[in-house]
């Protein structure tokens, strides 16, 4: 359930401007609340939580265009290929900002790393962020990314071309190989997803 702390008339006009209906409140605390999909954002004095499943949508409204986050991704396959999950974690100065886990069907390890990493781009960018620091512990799936490695699987090639389409909608990015232990995270989400799959 994320908290913004902010000014709540600036932040409502933020969200009117974005087209989201925005009522009064429901009782004496609360200053007003919006309502966009399965989330709702509350105001009281000096911040907004927002509730519901799908928060993404108004706290990218609500903390506004740009900013830096740092995004960790991971996938895996039992069996490879087998069951395949992925799990994904974006972080910020305030903390974690949102995470996913998904099981994916079934898929080789590096099918699943590669859907974790595009996972996680996708909801980078529904925040708005134009500076993002991406790690992950697969160190095959950003050598290929960053041209270090060769990818001749066709499936991986078609993958990697996805990742470089939404890499070139931030402004400034970078991939960085990390051992798991540094993300261990969103491995604990990927092996969620993967005991679900």
């Amino acid at each position: 359930m994320p908290v913004i702390e902010c000014d709540v008339a600036e932040a409502r006009t933020r969200l009117e401007e974005a087209g989201v209906s925005v009522e009064d409140g429901n009782t004496d605390h609360e200053r007003w609340r919006a309502t966009r999909g399965e989330a709702t954002a509350i105001a009281y004095d000096d911040k907004v939580v927002i509730q519901g499943a799908e928060p993404r949508d108004l706290e990218a409204i609500l903390r506004g265009e740009g900013g830096r986050a740092h995004v960790y991704f991971d996938g895996g396959a039992r069996g490879n290929p087998g069951p395949a999950g992925i799990g994904w974690v974006i972080v910020t100065s305030d903390g974690i900002i949102d995470e996913g886990s998904q099981a994916i069907g079934r898929a080789t390890n590096n099918q699943a790393e590669y859907e974790a990493l595009i996972a996680a781009l996708e909801a980078a960018k529904a925040y708005g962020y134009d500076e993002i620091h991406v790690r992950g512990d697969s160190e095959l799936i950003v050598k290929q990314v960053r041209g270090e490695y060769n990818t001749n699987n066709p499936e991986l090639r078609e993958r990697r071309v996805t990742v470089h389409e939404l890499l070139s909608q931030f402004d400034d990015w970078t991939l960085e190989h990390v051992p798991r232990e540094v993300n261990s995270r969103a491995d604990g989400l990927a092996n969620d997803a993967m005991d679900r799959a």
